[in-house]
Parts: C-alpha cells; sequence; structure tokens
C-alpha cells in the first residue's frame, strides 16, 4: 500500500497511467467488451486488468490520479447503446457522477456509437477490463494536464 494513493489502482495501472501524455485515451471496458483483442492494437499493447471492480469504481480510482482534458470537449466517452443513443442506463449515470465529482462540476461525457467507440479503443493508448457485468459499461477518458505550482 502507499499513501494517497487509491488501493484499486494495481500496479500495472499506475505504471501506464503514468506513461500516458496529454491528449491519450484510456478505455474503461465492461466484462462483454473484446477487451484482449482490442488492447493488443493499442500504443501499450496488452489488457491491463481491474476485475473487480464496476466501471464507476474503476473511473473514481483512475480520476483520482489522472486529471481528464480541459481543452476538448471528447474528454470523455460512453459507449452508445445500439438503436437508442440517447438513453442513459444506470452503469453510464453512475459513471457521469463519479466524472462530475472528480472536475467539481456537470460536464457531460460525448455519445460515441458503438463500432466507433471499438475502432477509437485500438487506437487508445490503453485498455483496462474492469468486472462491469452490465451491458454498455465501456467508457473513454483524454488525459489532460497538470500545470505549474502557483
Amino acid at each position: 500500500m502507499l499513501k494517497g494513493i487509491d488501493p484499486r489502482l494495481n500496479a500495472d495501472v499506475l505504471h501506464v497511467l503514468r506513461m500516458m501524455g496529454h491528449g491519450d485515451v484510456l478505455i474503461i471496458a465492461d466484462t462483454n467488451f473484446p477487451s484482449d483483442s482490442v488492447a493488443r492494437a493499442t500504443v501499450y499493447g496488452n489488457l491491463l486488468r481491474m476485475d473487480n471492480l464496476t466501471a464507476a469504481e474503476a473511473v473514481e480510482a483512475v480520476l483520482s490520479v489522472m486529471p481528464l482534458d480541459t481543452f476538448v470537449d471528447d474528454f470523455a466517452g460512453r459507449m452508445e447503446i445500439v438503436g437508442e443513443p440517447d438513453t442513459i442506463p444506470a452503469v453510464q449515470a453512475e459513471v457521469q457522477q463519479k466524472i462530475n465529482a472528480a472536475e467539481g462540476a456537470e460536464r457531460p461525457m460525448i455519445s460515441i456509437e458503438r463500432f466507433a467507440f471499438y475502432d477509437m479503443a485500438r487506437e487508445s493508448y490503453a485498455v483496462i477490463q474492469t468486472g462491469e457485468r452490465r451491458f454498455y459499461g465501456c467508457f473513454m477518458l483524454r488525459k489532460g494536464v497538470i500545470g505549474p505550482n502557483a
């Protein structure tokens, strides 16, 4: 254990989050997402796991150490429900709450069509597979910056 580090963040995840730079994309995926095959195409090239966590728990842990990009509208995204792009299931509402809490303001995620999400995931920096079993528990987070001390 380390002081000040969320214990849900394992060493592999921390390593990748540290390697990522401004604008790099991280995918948080549910258990049904083809995480292993998609992760092989990413910059990192290996699947990361946070198996015993829901998507919201994983996002909360990641956002405890990683800032979101404040320069773009697509700082975070959710996979759209097929045929229902405006529907927000409970799993996505929970993640939105974690994002709002981390940002200190309401900042809605963008909606990403399912196959466009798969394409984005293949081009991302890394994929983290969670233990989330609810459908459409897949999210994109874009890394931001930490400014200099005032």
